[in-house]
């Protein structure tokens, strides 16, 4: 290409020197220069004319005839209009085929702008949510879906967990909407129909607390009659008073894991809005400490209490009362004898704290992530012994999910553990709210 500028550069100055000297020959050189330049620079306008009506014409066809230097150019141009519509029909492809596999998809994809607003969405988005192009592209999402929980979950901006919640189109259908951000300030949000999960689900629940129900009763005509029959036997018959005695543990332990059962299932099937009260934990606690106290003598623990008594934080008492209950006892069952428990209630910048820690038998990393499921048992032989239900730390963990709350597990086996209760900042009751307390 500059080969042919440098020709046309020469050409051009070859002609005004024509042009030149012949006008000093005749004595006008003024005119020489003038009879070349005029000429030469019609040309160029009617070769950039040819350009532009071509490029207007959005270079379909082949460019206009031509040589040199304009000749290259245009054949440049026409190669560049080629690439360039080529690639514009392979991203037109990619967006096609894209269009295609998320309209495949049985769940709902939405993008939303930075400002809230719907950009796109695939056929399920209609389907699920009732978008719908003509009316809805460009309204604020917040606007089609009004639910004051999905309005707070949008707006908070903390989508670590998916929102669960029925369908405006039907009361029957349950939603889970997970939200993604990414880009400049946008979000992706997946939405897919759950209702078969939260049927089963909601099956199960009903099967335990019907099933725990039903056993109360006649569990309860048992065990009186057990214990009717221990206190009316004779001395001179401890085989039988034996057996009767260790059916009457048995029947306890069914007892105690039934009432373990009923809890778990009412907090877990308790999805309605729960009115928070300021609640004294400092109380809680210290009876708590009392009743560890009572069950202590024969292990000889030594139990620390150190706790913030001006420490008070919104919750549901009875709640909180059997989650720090149940992390004292498990303390107290995996210590062995003359150990030391420490239960703590602090706060700082970032949150609340109950911690119950323990200088007992501890827990191997791989049994951490699963601690929390119902009846999931680290060790057989040491459950068996300690006559747990399986349940404590499954109801801990509802009852902290009720408060926004998460539970926190340090062990290690031989040194011990520390059970941390996070709860956040805005649970805490200011000073001069206390009085209710």
């Amino acid at each position: 290409m500059l080969r042919e500028w440098r020709i046309e550069f020469n050409q051009f100055l070859l002609l005004l020197a024509i042009g030149g000297g012949g006008g000093w020959m005749l004595g006008y050189p003024g005119v020489g220069f003038a009879l070349i330049s005029v000429p030469y620079c019609l040309w160029l306008l009617f070769r950039i004319k040819d350009m532009s009506r071509w490029l207007k014409s959005g270079a379909e066809s082949d460019p206009p005839e031509s040589t040199g230097v304009w000749g290259n150019m245009l054949d440049q141009l026409y190669q560049l209009q080629r690439r360039y519509k080529a690639d514009i029909n392979n991203l037109h492809q990619i967006i096609t085929r894209a269009q295609q596999s998320t309209d495949a998809i049985k769940d709902a994809v939405v993008v939303v702008n930075k400002h809230g607003d719907l950009e796109w969405w695939n056929e399920a988005g209609g389907r699920l949510l009732g978008l719908k192009v003509k009316s809805d592209r460009g309204q604020s999402l917040t606007n089609l879906l009004r639910d004051p929980r999905f309005i707070q979950y949008f707006e908070a901006g903390n989508f670590d967990k998916p929102l669960d919640l029925p369908s405006t189109l039907n009361p029957n259908v349950v939603l889970q909407f997970q939200i993604t951000a990414f880009g400049d300030g946008e979000r992706l949000m997946v939405t897919r129909d759950v209702s078969r999960i939260h049927h089963l689900e909601k099956m199960r629940q009903d099967f335990v607390a019907n099933v725990s129900h039903e056993l109360r009763t006649p569990l309860t005509v048992i065990k009186g009659y057990l214990e009717t029959f221990i206190d009316t036997l004779n001395s001179d018959q401890p085989h039988l008073k034996r057996g009767l005695s260790q059916m009457h543990q048995q029947t306890q332990r069914m007892e105690l894991l039934i009432n373990d059962l009923l809890l778990l299932a009412r907090l877990e099937s308790d999805d309605k809005e729960r009115t928070m009260t300021p609640v004294s934990v400092p109380k809680i606690l210290r009876q708590i400490h009392n009743d560890a106290l009572a069950i202590n003598e024969s292990k000889q623990h030594k139990i620390i209490l150190d706790i913030d008594t001006n420490l008070i934080i919104y919750g549901d008492e009875n709640e909180l009362r059997s989650a720090f209950s149940n992390l004292m006892m498990n303390a107290i069952k995996y210590t062995p004898e003359n150990g030391r428990i420490e239960l703590r209630w602090w706060a700082d910048e970032e949150g609340v704290y109950l911690e119950v820690e323990d200088d007992g038998i501890g827990i191997d990393e791989k049994h951490l992530p699963r601690l929390t499921e119902r009846f999931y048992r680290a060790d057989q032989s040491r459950h068996a012994k300690s006559g747990g239900t399986g349940l404590g730390l499954a109801i801990v963990k509802h009852v902290l999910l009720h408060h926004d709350a998460k539970l926190e597990i340090v062990s290690d086996p031989g040194e011990g553990s520390v059970f941390t209760c996070r709860f956040p900042t805005r649970l805490t009751v200011k000073k001069e709210n206390q009085s209710v307390a």
